[in-house]
């Protein structure tokens, strides 16, 4: 029993260390995003406008949400390919109530809970039974997809409500609401990851499952809360979409999962679980944002950010699988 509790600490994270430990655990990603940050500004000119910076912080906002999540069920050793369609079911049923004359702090928090309820479903479904998460939460991704599509009949909702359409599309001062949301939730994801028990326990899981039940964590418990919290930031993802674009749309979220999934393991965080943080998700997020950012600046065909992408994941998940390796052998197991 004392050993198996041992190896649940084993890949617990180091807390603090400053700069120096940021630069020395996140040290790939931090000079491939300056080399991205500084081919970009040569290669274009718009690049570095304030604008167009603020522009970016904004588009990759609603990516940061689903990603920050997806960092605490990836550090567990799950996964969840539903938020795409997470998105675009919120989405969905805070614009019909908003074009019913409810008022918008009711749709949001319908929104939301409808994310959470979701997301709980499936991971409720994950700790229950022995299926994979890939195939509980891509079936997911299917029903909603599916019901999204059947109740709207593939029509788009435009949306009105000044309140609404402020959620998304304002500012506080310059900064965009929607930045000022990514940062709560950064911080937020930080704090439950590096300063709570529930973070160190959701190591532990992703570390060894079986010792972390024999250390009496409730694994069952964690999970649940993981892919509900995954729901939640898929619903606020909906919103700021939706609000944004001041309409819903159906095909809203489609592929969102990928780039969530890229950003993450780019970031550090291992798919084989137990290993990652909140930090490189950052990083990671950012690369993604730039890069989208300026292929659209170099007038690329859009076609080709799915190849950049695809490109990117395959590299990230290279890198994971060749640094587990490394971890292994220095381990002698």
């Amino acid at each position: 029993m004392e050993k198996e509790k041992k190896n649940t600490e084993f890949k617990m994270p180091k807390m603090g260390g400053g700069l120096r430990s940021f630069l020395t655990q996140y040290i790939g990603q931090v000079v491939f995003l300056l080399l991205v940050f500084l081919f970009l500004s040569f290669a274009t000119d718009n690049f570095l406008s304030s604008q167009n910076l603020i522009n970016v912080m904004r588009q990759i906002s609603t990516n940061m949400y689903v990603s920050c999540a997806l960092t605490m069920i990836l550090i567990c050793g799950g996964i969840d390919l539903s938020t795409g369609s997470v998105m675009a079911f919120s989405g969905m049923i805070a614009g019909f109530l908003s074009l019913a004359g409810v008022p918008f702090w009711i749709c949001a928090a319908c929104s939301l809970l409808a994310g959470a309820a979701v997301g709980f479903v499936s991971g409720f479904i994950i700790s229950s039974t022995n299926l994979p998460p890939f195939i509980v939460t891509y079936s997911m991704q299917s029903i909603l997809r599916g019901t999204v599509y059947v109740i709207t009949s593939a029509n788009v909702l435009r949306l009105t409500d000044e309140a609404f359409l402020e959620f998304g599309g304002g500012s506080l001062g310059f900064i965009p609401w929607p930045v000022v949301y990514m940062i709560l939730v950064i911080i937020a994801t930080y704090m439950i990851l590096n300063l709570s028990r529930l973070g160190r326990h959701m190591y532990a899981t992703g570390g060894n499952v079986k010792a972390a039940e024999f250390s009496g964590i409730r694994v069952k418990r964690i999970r649940r809360f993981i892919y509900a919290a995954s729901g939640t930031m898929a619903a606020l993802s909906g919103l700021v979409y939706t609000s944004r674009n001041t309409s819903m749309q159906p095909a809203l979220g489609t592929g969102m999962e990928m780039d969530a999934i890229a950003a993450v393991v780019l970031g550090g965080t291992s798919m084989g679980g137990g290993q990652g943080g909140v930090l490189g998700t950052v990083l990671g997020v950012l690369i993604i944002g730039f890069i989208n950012n300026g292929l659209n600046l170099l007038r690329m065909n859009s076609f080709w950010q799915y190849i950049c992408k695809g490109v990117v994941i395959l590299i990230a998940v290279y890198l994971d699988d060749m640094k587990n390796k490394r971890m292994l052998r220095a381990t002698g197991k």
